[in-house]
């Protein structure tokens, strides 16, 4: 049976599935061993890198008018409870510094607002 996050994430999901001008992806990180060699293999974007991913396109000022942009965005979702590990946060601050949008969404409204937010 799926857990509070999972919920949390199907819930954001659909949620900013109504937006026309964001797209998000579920983005699973971890390691399982491969049943035929028994080699560990990696997969998902980086360690630490958010569960949900994706962009929002944006319209750019006056001076380079019609011209779209997507937006990286990176939405880590926690139950209320929910800690944000060290490697997580850091993937959270590259992404900010990089002028994407990025934070960590308890609530559908928490994604709602990252996912709508200024660059």
């Amino acid at each position: 049976m799926p857990n509070g996050e999972t919920n949390l994430q199907q819930e954001i999901r659909l949620a900013l599935g109504t937006n026309p001008d964001a797209r998000i992806f579920r983005n699973q990180v971890g390691s399982l061993p491969d049943p035929r060699t028994g080699r560990l293999v990696t997969f998902g974007l980086a360690k630490g890198s958010a569960d949900l991913i994706g962009w929002r396109t944006v319209v750019v000022t006056p001076e380079m008018v019609g011209t779209r942009l997507a937006v990286f965005l990176s939405i880590e979702v926690k139950t209320p409870t929910g800690r944000v590990s060290p490697t997580q946060q850091a993937w959270l601050s590259v992404v900010q510094g990089a002028g994407g949008l990025a934070g960590i969404a308890r609530s559908v409204p928490d994604a709602l607002r990252i996912a709508t937010s200024e660059p």
